[in-house]
């Protein structure tokens, strides 16, 4: 009787697909995920500033606009109120 040897080493079952699928995983995702996780906190934190730049720069136009109001509006209700 022969025996037969195959040409190349077993091919990976059940068990040793998990434990490649899992060290595939630890080594990858998690430095994938940490990774994505930082980028997203920056971004929280940038698109804050952002919003609060444009807001602040808004309610400043806001108040020049009433400063002129207040520096043109004495003049012409002190005209109208002497008789």
């Amino acid at each position: 009787m022969a025996l037969t040897v195959p040409a190349f080493g077993g091919v990976p079952g059940g068990p040793e697909l998990l434990i490649l699928l899992i060290i595939f995983v630890l080594l990858f995702g998690v430095p994938v995920a940490v990774i994505a996780g930082v980028v997203l906190i920056l971004k929280l934190r940038s698109g804050g500033e952002e919003a609060d730049a444009d807001r602040i720069a808004e309610l400043e136009a806001e108040v020049e606009r009433l400063r002129e109001q207040v520096d043109d509006g004495p003049d012409e209700r002190d005209d109208g109120d002497r008789v």
